[in-house]
């Protein structure tokens, strides 16, 4: 199976962790009112990112092979969890430019099958070993 993402994390102490991507450094953190330092984003908003980017880049992609012009695209996304625990993600996507409604069919259609939301959607299965 082709590696398609890979990560590595190193932590010191306390919870600030810093995330190396090919080449890209990034630091995950959590909030100081859940005992962080708040020195980056926390797991949940490092996903809820990657969601937003993906969806950005895929309609951007798709734009682009069919001559539309999007302007600027703004994703916001947020995780909730209700009183049970249960997850529950809500993205809302807007455009600078005027959509037809052929082009938002299109875009609804798509967004739903942009690749990290496929894999959110569907779960991967995550294999642990401790070395």
């Amino acid at each position: 199976m082709p590696r398609i993402a890979h990560a590595v994390l190193d932590s010191q102490s306390g919870d600030a962790c810093v995330i190396r991507a090919r080449r890209h450094t990034l630091t995950a953190d959590e909030a100081v009112p859940h005992g962080g330092t708040d020195t980056g984003p926390t797991p949940y908003e490092i996903l809820v990112s990657a969601l937003a980017a993906c969806t950005a880049i895929t309609l951007r992609m798709v734009a682009q092979r069919k001559g539309w012009e999007l302007g600027s695209i703004h994703v916001d996304v947020e995780l909730e969890k209700d009183a049970a625990g249960a997850d529950r993600i809500a993205r809302a996507v807007s455009f600078s430019a005027e959509l037809t409604a052929e082009q938002r069919a299109t875009f609804a259609e798509i967004v739903e099958k942009t690749p990290v939301t496929k894999t959110i959607k569907a779960g991967a299965p995550i294999e642990t070993k401790f070395l």
